[in-house]
């Protein structure tokens, strides 16, 4: 598998960050985001189950350009 690395929260300085990448096999986004607190959990497991090998994840709002240029690096080909 080749990730390509789209980058990571501008606001983490040099600890552990949210952080996008792109499969460049299958094009899928490869998300690294906080752990989704019990409560945001609950709240989305009302609208669909979360499985077992499944996660819930937050994305803080600075990475949004970020997401579009991941989204744009997956539909290049």
């Amino acid at each position: 598998m080749a990730l390509r690395f789209v980058g990571k929260d501008p606001e983490s300085g040099d600890h552990g960050s949210p952080a996008v990448w792109v499969d460049e096999e299958n094009k899928d986004l490869v998300i690294q985001g906080w752990k989704a607190s019990d409560r945001t959990t609950g709240e989305s497991a009302k609208d669909v189950p979360i499985p077992e090998h499944e996660a819930v994840i937050r994305v803080p709002k600075q990475m949004i350009p970020l997401l579009r240029e991941a989204l744009d690096v997956a539909e290049l080909d």
